[in-house]
C-alpha cells in the first residue's frame, strides 16, 4: 500500500499553521532512523552473545539474569554504546528538527537513545520520561542522582574479552558502593533525578502556556506498551480543544478514535518517508 499523499500534505499544512506543536516519540521513530534491535543490525554487534544464549533480539536479550556481573556488563555495554553513542543511520531525526526548527515546539519521548539532542534538539525542550542509556544510577537507589556514562561503557568496550569485561571496570555505585544499574524505568527504583523533575515542569509549562490555541499533537511511533505517556494524553487534550489537531504516524499502529476523528490525521507508513515528502513540500 503506497503512502496517501493527501494525508501527507493535510499534515504539512496543519504543521504549518500550529501555533504550537507538541511531539510524542516511540519506539518506531528510533526504528525508522535505523536503530533496529533484531535481525542483521543485532547479529552484527552480539554474534557471540546470540551463539552462546540463543538472543532473538537487544530488548528480550535486556532481560536476562547473567551469571556473572562481568558478563552482565560486557553486553549491556555494548547495547548502550550502538544505541546511544553512535549516530543514528538514517537521517530520520535532522529531518524532523528541520521541520520544526521554526516553530514553538516540544518534545516528551519515551525513547532512552538520546538521538533527540545528538540531532540538534534544544535539550529545554525535551522531556525524556523513562530515562537515558547515557546515565548510570544506583540499583537501589540508595539516592536520587544519575551519572554519566560515556567514558565507561567506552573502556568496557574496548577491553572486553570472551563476553566479559574486566573486573575493575564493573561500576559501583559511589554513595553506598552497590550495583549501579541503566537510568531506564522498568519498577520503583528509577531514579527521577533533577534533571528529568525540570524536564517534567517545562513539559507541563509549555502545555499550560498553550492551553486552548492552535496546537498540533503529533504522535510518531507510539508503541502499545506506553500509550499512557502521551498518545491517551494527546488524544484527551485534542477531545478538549477544539483548536487542536492529532496526527499519527506509526507503520502497522496508526489510529486514533471516533470522538477525534473529523481533527485527526492519521498515516500509516514509514515516519522517516513521511518527514522526507514533508521537507521536500517545505522546500519545494
Amino acid at each position: 500500500m503506497g503512502v496517501d499523499v493527501l494525508q501527507i500534505e493535510k499534515l504539512y499544512n496543519a504543521l504549518c499553521d500550529a501555533d504550537a506543536v507538541i511531539v510524542g516519540a516511540g519506539a518506531g521513530l528510533s526504528t525508522s532512523a535505523g536503530f533496529t534491535y533484531s535481525g542483521e543490525r543485532f547479529r552484527r554487534y552480539f554474534d557471540d552473545f546470540i551463539k552462546k544464549y540463543g538472543f532473538t533480539d537487544m530488548y528480550t536479550a535486556g532481560f536476562y539474569q547473567f551469571p556473572t556481573q562481568e558478563e552482565h556488563w560486557a553486553y549491556w555495554s555494548r547495547h548502550i554504546y550502538y544505541n546511544r553513542y553512535v549516530p543514528a543511520p538514517k537521517p530520520v531525526y535532522s529531518n524532523l528538527l528541520k521541520l520544526l526548527k521554526d516553530k514553538d515546539y516540544f518534545v516528551i519521548t519515551t525513547n532512552v537513545d538520546h538521538q533527540f539532542q545528538k540531532s540538534g534538539f534544544d535539550k529545554k525542550r525535551l522531556f525524556y520520561t523513562q530515562g537515558d542509556y547515557g546515565l548510570f544510577q544506583c540499583a537501589t537507589p540508595c539516592h536520587q542522582k544519575t551519572y554519566d556514562n560515556e567514558d565507561l561503557v567506552e573502556k568496557m568496550i574496548a577491553e572486553q574479552k570472551n563476553m566479559r569485561i574486566p573486573k575493575e571496570l564493573i561500576p559501583k555505585c559511589p554513595v553506598c558502593g552497590g550495583k549501579m544499574t541503566m537510568n531506564l524505568r522498568s519498577d520503583d527504583t528509577f531514579v527521577e533525578d533533577e534533571g528529568w523533575h525540570f524536564a517534567a515542569q517545562s513539559y507541563a509549562d509549555f502545555l499550560r502556556s498553550h492551553d486552548g490555541g492552535k496546537i498540533l499533537f503529533l504522535d510518531l511511533g507510539s508503541g502499545s506498551n506506553t500509550p499512557a505517556i502521551f498518545k491517551v494524553p494527546f488524544i484527551k487534550m485534542t477531545y478538549q480543544n477544539a483548536n487542536a489537531t492529532y496526527a499519527t504516524i506509526n507503520l502497522g499502529e496508526a489510529f486514533t478514535v471516533e470522538q477525534i476523528q473529523d481533527r485527526s490525521i492519521v498515516i500509516n507508513a514509514d515516519i522517516g518517508e513521511v518527514l522526507e515528502k514533508m521537507l521536500n513540500m517545505k522546500n519545494a
